[in-house]
């Protein structure tokens, strides 16, 4: 099987920060060089905004510092083209955006506006626990 290209959702990429599980799993993945993860700028923008909230009890420094993790984890794509498929959560098109830039073969999210979709132009979306088995199940693993 082929290089898995994954693009993670930021609300993938804070579980897997803050919460371990399958999210974190993941991202073990893609340090791992397991999986190509990929990214793009309002993903991180999104992911910072998001870890600097008071429920998490995080500093800026402290989001920050995990935000630059993520250039460890994930190449930064810069999407050329807007996407306007998911017309319920406007947001949620920068996933699809940065999924197109990086040519992906998958899309790792929580978020039921683009889980909803199943499939968009080739790439599967899939919650974190399908994306384990997914990549466990590849030969290679």
């Amino acid at each position: 099987m082929s290089e898995l290209r994954v693009v993670f959702d930021s609300n993938v990429i804070i579980s897997g920060f803050l919460f371990g599980g399958h999210p974190a799993r993941l991202l073990e993945y893609a340090l791992a060089n397991s999986i190509h993860g990929f990214t793009s700028l309002p993903i991180l923008d999104e992911v910072r905004d998001v870890l600097q909230r008071s429920k998490f009890g995080l500093s800026s420094e402290q989001a920050l510092a995990l935000v630059e993790e993520l250039h460890y984890l994930c190449d930064i794509v810069t999407p050329r083209r807007r996407v306007r498929a998911v017309s319920a959560d406007p947001d949620d098109n920068i996933v699809l955006e940065c999924a197109q830039e990086a040519d992906a073969t998958l899309i790792v999210s929580g978020d039921s506006h683009l889980l909803d979709l199943g499939c968009w132009k080739g790439i599967d979306i899939v919650d974190p626990g399908t994306a384990v088995k997914k990549i466990e199940s590849q030969p290679e693993h």
